[in-house]
């Protein structure tokens, strides 16, 4: 295959890519703190010898979650947590500790706050957040001040990757920091709500639409330089 082709297949490789990442942002429109990811295309140049052209290829391996806030609904659920503006909640999985926007909790036997898969919320320092089992009333202040009956208990953590685009993405909405994460200031908390996934269906949609006709292009014109050489080595042949 010459060059024309192998520049296409690489373009090609990277809208697939793309579509699967249209496809799970589609099938997240329900999750709960969801964040829609993205591909970016980028520009690989080579040169190919002197006095001839340059070669240029697609490349689509950098994937960008998009971190426009999401929708907010109300559930009056005493340990369902939304954040407002920046940061994420950590919490600690079997894997290590994650960054998540999805704040539903629940106390578990112990009194520690837990997602629904049993991973523990953290607290502004690191340590699990823990409420106890003879509380009364249980309220969270903008700032993530948790009171039990009244009095200040517990700081819930706002918390962002030390590297902004260092998000790797594990199980629905939750996120894995490489390079660690650190407690941040500014975001709000709000009790008694969830934020809703961030992905907007029709623009999805649009976005799939736009995938599979740049595909179908390039399928085409695959199919025309294969017809143009399979020409020239029939006319050679004769």
């Amino acid at each position: 295959m010459d060059n024309p082709g192998y520049v296409i297949l690489t373009r090609q490789s990277g809208l697939m890519r793309s579509m699967d990442a249209i496809a799970h942002n589609i099938a997240n429109i329900s999750t709960t703190g969801y964040r829609r990811e993205a591909l970016i295309f980028e520009e690989f140049v080579r040169a190919t010898g002197h006095g001839t052209d340059s070669l240029s290829m697609a490349n689509a391996n950098v994937r960008n979650i998009d971190r426009q806030q999401g929708p907010l609904s109300q559930t009056n659920g005493t340990f369902d947590f939304a954040i407002e503006g920046d940061g994420f909640f950590l919490v600690e999985t079997p894997e290590g500790q994650m960054l998540t926007r999805a704040g539903s909790f629940t106390p578990s036997a112990e009194g520690e706050l837990v997602a629904p898969d049993g991973a523990r919320l953290l607290d502004a320092a690191g340590a699990p957040v823990f409420v106890p089992a003879d509380a009364a009333s249980v309220a969270v202040s903008a700032d993530g001040t948790l009171s039990v009956d009244g009095q200040p208990f517990a700081q819930l953590g706002l918390w962002e990757p030390l590297d902004p685009i260092d998000l790797n993405r594990r199980a629905g909405s939750r996120f894995l920091p490489d390079g660690g994460a650190q407690p941040i200031e500014g975001g709000v908390i709000l009790q008694g709500f969830l934020e809703d996934s961030n992905v907007d269906a029709i623009t999805e949609i649009a976005r799939m639409i736009e995938v599979q006709h740049a595909y179908e292009q390039g399928q085409k014109f695959l199919e025309r330089e294969d017809e143009r050489i399979r020409a020239v080595i029939r006319t050679l042949g004769q």
